[in-house]
């Protein structure tokens, strides 16, 4: 699945023009590389975002196609929140 498409689906940023945005900034990276919109994420990946004084780091737990709101909680898991 899409990188952006991920982040929107898994409710972790809103929308995915939004998500796009900040990907295209280079503030999120996928294992520690830079990562691109188009890029393809796959369960076990570490995602880093920088989003404001926020440096979240998520792992992919789950990818689901049609995710409802009780269903996205499963999709990642929080390994740090941290504010800078």
């Amino acid at each position: 699945m899409r990188l952006d498409k991920y982040l929107k689906l898994s409710r972790v940023i809103k929308r995915r023009t939004l998500a796009k945005e900040i990907i295209d900034i280079g503030l999120v990276t996928i294992n520690s590389k830079v990562a691109k919109p188009s890029s393809e994420v796959n369960e076990g990946d570490i995602l880093c975002l920088t989003l404001g004084e926020r440096v979240l780091t998520i792992k992919v737990c789950n990818i689901l196609a049609n995710a409802s709101k009780k269903d996205s909680k499963e999709m990642f898991e929080v390994i740090k929140d941290e504010k800078k």
